[in-house]
């Protein structure tokens, strides 16, 4: 397993832009399909977008699709969730995951590594 670490969440005006940060100890970034989950109060933890392993592909859910874009730099073992145009509705504790298998998954279950969560809060 490899460890995960967020940060860059914090309270943001409607229509403003955030982006999160995810540091990946203990292998290489590149080893790993990456993706960002979010969570809402009293909801289930749902995914919001992800990075192939190879890094030749991307997919988001359509509720950011757009707004939302990840990224990663291999050099720095670095995962980014850039958020643009959030709305109140984008408030969630934000989570990093990892997954070794062949495929992006958009599964919760289907990821071995979590980070602790760092909170996006829009206001309006």
């Amino acid at each position: 397993q490899v460890q995960l670490a967020e940060s860059g969440g914090g309270l943001v005006q409607t229509g403003g832009s955030l982006r999160l940060s995810c540091v990946v100890s203990g292998r290489p970034v590149g080893n790993y399909n990456m993706a960002w989950f979010r969570q809402a109060p009293g909801l289930e933890r749902v995914f919001a977008a992800g990075i192939h392993w190879s890094g030749g592909s991307t997919y988001y859910d359509e509720s950011v699709k757009g707004r939302f874009t990840i990224s990663r730099d291999k050099d720095k073992n670095t995962v980014y969730l850039q958020m643009n145009s959030l709305t109140p509705g984008d408030t969630a504790v934000y989570y990093c995951a990892a997954d070794s298998s062949q495929y992006l998954s958009q599964k919760r279950c289907k990821y071995e590594s979590w980070g602790q969560g760092t909170q996006v809060t829009v206001s309006s």
